[in-house]
Order: structure tokens, then sequence, then C-alpha cells
């Protein structure tokens, strides 16, 4: 089932509680693909997962000179959805499917692997030829049983078509790619109700986004520093704030002396409670369709790409 997610602003405060912080964890440093860094959240071995998510990577940022980008050539994916947000550089894409795609600064990717592809993320040619800024995220999300293995599909999303919103002071503004935030609804349809918002508040600025009771929630400081959930912990970039469940909103302040605006992606969706078997590229629910997965990729029955 693919749903376009609506949430309802609770303004009731006599019934609308803010959630608390549940722990605060640090990023961690590791190698991807053909070699380049990215600051992991999870999996690591300090946060496994946060059910429905698999995986938090921020790519960068970094400045790289000629001929120094790098990306992941041809692998495979099966059983859950790869969300690609690009701040900075351009990548492109191709697939076993015979899909292809260019991605610039703010645009996203969203693509359901499903019952299997060959991908290919690599940096834009002439952005390995001329160098420069490179930032990003990827984020992996689990796709429940029952749609584990349908039909692959993308959408690829440019900066120009993400909605955008701002308070009515202007002091917080959030991109919405999925679901719902300061009156504004994303585009893009998910297959499980999540968000994920982008929101950057400016020094003295808070915000109290509605997040259903059902709903797994954490947010990764991209930049600055914050206060956040009803206790007020501090947290800053390369930290990811996970939410304890239980109120119906998250709340964020950036401090009034801060330096720099805060700069937080917030993300959230319903915890599937499903078994989870993972090895490497693969998610399902048994050891079993783990091992038919690799069969399947090694005998090529999730294809090559060929153009």
């Amino acid at each position: 089932m693919v749903t376009k997610n609506s949430l309802v602003n609770n303004n009731d405060s006599t019934t609308s509680t803010s959630r608390s912080v549940q722990r605060i964890v640090n990023s961690t440093r590791t190698m991807e693909g053909e070699g380049f860094l990215v600051h992991r959240s999870f999996p690591t071995h300090f946060l496994p997962d946060f059910d429905p998510f698999m995986l938090l990577d921020e790519m960068g940022p970094m400045v790289l000179a000629p001929g120094e980008a790098k990306g992941a050539p041809d692998h495979p994916h099966r059983g859950f959805e790869t969300v690609t947000y690009l701040l900075d550089g351009r990548f492109e894409h191709k697939d076993s499917q015979g899909h292809s795609g260019k991605l610039a600064a703010g645009d996203v990717q969203w693509m359901t692997a499903g019952a299997g592809v060959i991908h290919s993320e690599m940096p834009e040619r002439e952005f390995v030829r001329t160098g420069g800024r490179l930032h990003g995220f990827q984020l992996w999300v689990n796709l429940p049983r029952r749609d584990k293995m349908v039909k692959p599909r993308y959408q690829d999303i440019p900066s120009a078509e993400i909605p955008v919103a701002k308070s009515p002071d202007g002091r917080v503004k959030v991109r919405v790619i999925a679901g719902e935030a300061l009156g504004k609804q994303a585009v893009i349809e998910t297959r499980t109700p999540i968000m994920y918002l982008h929101f950057t508040l400016e020094p003295g600025a808070e915000m109290a986004q509605p997040v259903p009771q059902d709903y797994n929630a954490f947010a990764y400081i991209v930049g600055g520093k914050g206060l956040f959930g009803v206790d007020e912990k501090p947290a800053q970039r390369e930290q990811v704030v996970l939410f304890a469940n239980g109120g119906d909103k998250v709340s964020i302040k950036s401090p009034s002396d801060a330096a720099s605006p805060l700069d937080v992606l917030l993300i959230a969706g319903v915890p599937l409670k499903e078994p989870v078997a993972r090895y490497g590229p693969f998610v399902m629910n048994t050891k079993d369709e783990i091992y038919q997965a690799i069969e399947d990729y090694r005998s090529g029955r999730m294809g090559k790409i060929d153009f």
C-alpha cells in the first residue's frame, strides 16, 4: 500500500504532550563504497537499528579535489528502501532494470528495492573532473513482510519540487521530504507512514512538530547545537537524538546565544515489529530469505547493469 502521510496538528495544550529524550548517540566514522568517508548513526555497536529504519549515513561534508570523488559501483539491494538526500555535489545512478538519473544539490531519490535490483551510485563525471563540495545523506527504510518482494520503484524528486514552509515569524524553515510540517505535505509517497523533515532554526527559535504516538522518532544534527525534547537535552553536530515514545509532538530549540542556526533532520515512522534478518545489502525476515537473496544475486536473477 502506497500512502501520502497526513499528520494532524494538535494545538490543544491540555492533551498535547512533548516527548522526552531517550538517549543521545554519537555517530561513528566508517568507509563505504570505493572508499568514501561517512558518519554513521546506525547500525553501530551502540545502536543496531531504529525500527523501521535500518541505516543512516551522512556523506561528508567534504571538499574534494579534481579526481577524488568516489561512489558505490554495482551492488545489490533487496527487501527495503533507500532514500538519498543530496545537499551538495552531483551524483548519477543506474540499475539493472534500465533506470537511470542524476541527483544535484537539494534533490531526493526514494528507491524501493523490493524484490531486488543491482544499483550503481557514482559521482557525476563532470563533478569528478572538477571536484567540489560533497554532502548528503542515505537512509534505509525497512519494508514490511508483505512488501519485501514488490516490484522495484523510483521516485526522483528535484529540489524545486520539495515543499518548503516557514513559521509565521520566519525563524523556522522546513523542507518536507516525507510527511507533513507547517501546513505543507510531501509529494513523495511512502509504503509505510513516515516523516522525513529537514528543519533550520535561527538562534533563539523553537518548534514543536506533531508526531503520532505510535511513531519511533529521532533527530540527526546536521549543523549547530540544539536543545531537544521536553527535558531540553543538549546535542550537537554528528549526534543522533532518540526520542522516547508516549508524547504526540517533538520539541526542538536553538539556543538564543547560538553562533549559527540549528540544522537538523527529524525522521520518524511506524515500527514494523517484525523479525529482521540482514546481511549486507539484504534486509529480510528470515535467514532462509537471506540465503535465497544471495543465491538470486549470484545466479544473475537480479539482472545486471549493461548500459
